[in-house]
């Protein structure tokens, strides 16, 4: 059978990136075998190798929503975090890495391409994007990008700063407090709350706007409240 014959094969997967175990599949072929033509349809590049045992179907840079699936399977995931933020224009930075949230465990991936974060999320915080069918990873929405970067960096360490933050036109504050409420601890939902109602607060200032918390001082860490709502 021809290279053509091979990748016209691997097409009919209808999937833009492949495992070699999704290739030996197609061809009916062994492991090894299947790897081995692989890489030589790389090498007449018609397909491109991200990593060991994934690979592009195509030419080019591959799309990181199309390779996140397979990196986390059987989990699923989402573009969050700084590169979400970044997609919808709500920081400047541009960031070199692809983060992204999952059920999956937490870890760094290196590919030929690109470098993702796999972070972990509880599962009652997986969720909140738009997007993705199996084939590829949706991408968190504006609020929900924002919680994310702000509940893990407070895993992490105390104040959260994210210099020069902009909230797009129409951003969420429900689901932005849907969320909130949504963590499993109260040590810290206290937390997160402050450090996104403050971060939220400077972002308002910052755009000429006049700020509102409906989230009292008493629901911080060391109030007497509950945590209720960060609503302008």
């Amino acid at each position: 059978m021809s290279a053509a014959d091979r990748y016209h094969q691997l097409v009919s997967v209808g999937r833009p990136v492949v495992t070699t175990h999704d290739a030996a599949a197609a061809w009916r072929s062994s492991l090894p075998v299947a790897s081995k033509t692989l890489a030589r349809l790389a090498n007449t590049g018609l397909i491109t190798k991200i990593r060991h045992g994934v690979w592009h179907v195509g030419t080019g840079r591959p799309d990181p929503a199309a390779v996140l699936p397979v990196l986390t399977d059987p989990y699923p995931s989402y573009i969050s975090g700084w590169s979400a933020l970044s997609r919808h224009g709500m920081i400047e930075q541009i960031p070199r890495d692809i983060f992204a949230a999952s059920l999956d465990k937490a870890k760094t991936i290196d590919t030929a391409f690109d470098r993702y974060e796999i972070h972990h999320l509880h599962p009652e915080l997986f969720g909140g994007f738009v997007g993705g069918d199996g084939l590829r990873s949706g991408v968190a929405t504006p609020a929900k990008a924002l919680f994310d970067t702000v509940y893990l960096l407070s895993t992490r360490s105390g104040q959260v700063t994210l210099p020069e933050l902009e909230l797009p036109e129409g951003f969420d504050h429900e689901e932005l407090d849907h969320w909130i409420d949504a963590v499993p601890s109260a040590r810290l939902r206290t937390l997160t709350a402050r450090n996104l109602s403050h971060l939220v607060t400077a972002a308002a200032l910052h755009a000429g706007q006049e700020p509102t918390s409906n989230r009292p001082d008493s629901a911080l860490p060391g109030g007497r409240g509950t945590p209720h709502s960060i609503s302008r």
